[in-house]
């Protein structure tokens, strides 16, 4: 697994965090190596894009493609949403390259409305008088779909990826990216059962190259904020070493937990499993490259 801050893979499996951060941004001296940005993961699947989740990082995301080639990014744009709390939708107006542009197409995929798609949810969201401008007046097109959460998404350029529903309020969905021989699973937001593992989240993430997990408490913390809908490190670790998972990145980090904080967790974690590592905005993974993490640098710029 390599891990940088450079551009995405081109063939294979990669995974951009734009936004690790969990329930609310945060920015100062303490936040710099880590980021402070809201849920917003970019997936490659060779040249095929996905964005999972538009937190506040969806703007940074904007930022960076706002001067690249317009083949940058596709016409059409498919973000799935994990779920559709604030910290998890609040940077859609934001995506200036996409939402800007008349010729774009934004489909949004949401499975933890029992089917429902997100169009009353973000109508209710963006408008006033709690934001200025709803999104029907915004150039781009968007076209929203529901699904159960547990079926598999299949898409119009035949691409398929895999969901499965998670321990969360309101309930969250869990996505499995397979390209190239490789795998990728995305487990956030999620709280642990008891017993654990979950059978059926075992068999999910089984073998994965990388699986994104939610460790927004540490086992000291996680008591007195049993059913918030957050798990910790360690159950992530245990589930990860239970399935063969060959690589962890932590995300949907507390907005308390500061840098010196985050190294020294990260240093205890990687005492257990080696191969896993706390996420950062802007850090690149080639998923199933060779297994070396390499220190990304801590400079944040676009």
């Amino acid at each position: 697994m390599t891990v940088s801050n450079g551009s995405h893979a081109d063939d294979g499996l990669s995974l951009r965090f734009w936004g690790v951060r969990g329930s609310t941004p945060v920015s100062g001296p303490d936040y710099v190596e880590f980021g402070g940005s809201t849920p917003c993961m970019e997936i490659r699947c060779g040249t095929r894009l996905f964005l999972l989740d538009a937190g506040s990082g969806l703007n940074a995301c904007g930022r960076h493609y706002r001067d690249e080639v317009s083949s940058a990014l596709p016409k059409e744009i498919d973000l799935l949403f994990s779920h559709l709390h604030l910290d998890h939708t609040a940077g859609l107006p934001f995506f200036k390259p996409v939402v800007l542009d008349p010729e774009r197409t934004i489909n949004t995929w949401c499975g933890n409305l029992d089917g429902a798609c997100a169009t009353q949810t973000l109508d209710r969201l963006f408008s006033p008088p709690l934001f200025p401008v709803t999104l029907d007046i915004l150039p781009c097109r968007l076209a929203h779909h529901g699904f159960k959460a547990g079926e598999t998404l299949t898409f119009a350029d035949g691409s398929k990826v895999d969901t499965i529903l998670l321990n969360h309020p309101q309930g969250s969905v869990g996505y499995r990216f397979d390209h190239a021989g490789r795998r990728l699973c995305v487990i956030s937001d999620i709280e642990h059962s008891d017993p654990w593992p979950d059978p059926a989240l075992l068999d999910f993430v089984r073998g994965a190259d990388l699986m994104v997990y939610d460790g927004m408490f540490t086992d000291c913390e996680y008591p007195v904020c049993r059913g918030w809908g957050h798990s910790t490190w360690q159950k992530g670790a245990e589930l990860a070493q239970a399935a063969g998972v060959k690589a962890m990145a932590i995300i949907h980090l507390h907005p308390a937990h500061t840098d010196a904080m985050l190294r020294k967790v990260e240093a205890e974690m990687q005492a257990i499993m080696p191969t896993a590592f706390i996420a950062r905005e802007r850090q690149t993974v080639a998923v199933g490259a060779p297994a070396r993490i390499a220190a990304p640098a801590l400079a944040l710029t676009a």
